[in-house]
C-alpha cells in the first residue's frame, strides 16, 4: 500500500480510496477499476468520421452495448481500425467498446444535461501545444488546474478556453482524474463536460452519478503523455447544447 495526493493504492489490485473533508464531513470514495488505463497508445486522427457516426448509431440501439462483442469486431474490420492505429485487434476492439460505452452515457444524459445552466469543463493538460515552459498557464495547486495564458492560438486548450469563454463554461486544465473530485465539490456545477480517453471517461461517468451531476464526455482522438488530440468541431456541439 502507498498514498499519492491523498488518495491510497493497494499494490497488485486496481482498488484506491480517497478520503477527502466536504462540508466538515469525511466521504470517502472508493473506485473499483474493472481495467487499468490503456497501455497502448492511438490516434484515430487518420478514421474516417463515418466510424464516429457509427459508434454514435451503435449506441442509439437500445442494450446493443450490452452484446457489443460482434459488432465491435465487424466496424473495426469495416473502418480498418487496426491496419490504421496500428493496434493490436485486442486493444481496438477494447477502444470501440468504451467508446461505444461512452457515447450510450452520452445519450441517456442528453436531455438531462439540456436543462443544466451552471456548467464546468474538463480538459486534459496534455492536450497543451508545449509541456514545458514555452507554456505560459499558470498552475494553482490549491484548486488544483491550470488556467491558460493563451499564449498559442493553434493550442487545443486556448481553443476550448476560448469556446468555453463564450458559452459561459468555467474551465479546468487538470493533470489526472483523481483532481475531478477537488474540482467539483466547492462550486454547485449542474452539468460537466469531460475531455479525456474513453476509459477515464468511463470512470468519470460513474463518478458523476454517484453525486448526481449530468455530463457529457468528448473522447480524445489521440492518446499518450503529450500532445493527445480531441475534435473541437464535436466540443462545439456538445457545449452548445441547450
Amino acid at each position: 500500500m502507498f498514498r499519492v495526493d491523498g488518495f491510497i493504492f493497494f499494490h497488485n489490485r486496481s482498488i484506491y480510496i480517497h478520503q477527502q473533508m466536504l462540508e466538515e464531513k469525511v466521504f470517502t470514495y472508493l473506485w473499483v477499476v474493472e481495467k487499468i488505463p490503456y497501455r497502448f497508445s492511438f490516434d484515430l486522427s487518420r478514421i474516417s468520421k463515418a466510424f464516429f457516426r457509427d459508434l454514435a448509431n451503435i449506441a442509439r440501439e437500445k442494450g446493443l452495448h450490452r452484446r457489443l462483442g460482434s459488432q465491435a469486431r465487424s466496424l473495426a474490420k469495416k473502418f480498418r481500425l487496426q491496419e490504421i492505429s496500428g493496434l493490436e485487434i485486442s486493444d481496438a476492439l477494447m477502444l470501440v467498446e468504451d467508446l461505444v460505452d461512452m457515447y450510450v452515457r452520452n445519450i441517456s444524459e442528453t436531455e438531462r444535461f439540456r436543462k443544466t445552466r451552471k456548467r464546468a469543463l474538463l480538459l486534459p493538460h496534455c492536450a497543451r501545444k508545449f509541456m514545458d515552459k514555452r507554456c505560459q498557464a499558470s498552475f494553482n495547486p490549491e484548486i488544483p488546474s491550470y488556467s491558460c495564458e493563451h499564449c498559442s492560438k493553434d493550442c487545443l486548450v486556448n481553443k476550448a478556453d476560448e469556446l468555453a469563454e463564450e458559452l459561459g463554461y468555467d474551465v479546468f486544465v487538470l493533470a489526472g482524474s483523481s483532481c475531478v473530485p477537488q474540482v467539483l465539490k466547492k462550486n454547485g456545477y449542474e452539468g460537466v463536460v469531460g475531455v479525456a480517453c474513453s476509459h477515464e471517461l468511463k470512470m468519470g461517468g460513474d463518478f458523476l452519478q454517484g453525486i448526481g451531476l449530468s455530463g457529457q464526455a468528448i473522447p480524445l482522438t489521440k492518446n499518450g503523455c503529450a500532445n493527445t488530440e480531441f475534435n473541437m468541431e464535436t466540443l462545439r456541439k456538445i457545449m452548445s447544447s441547450s
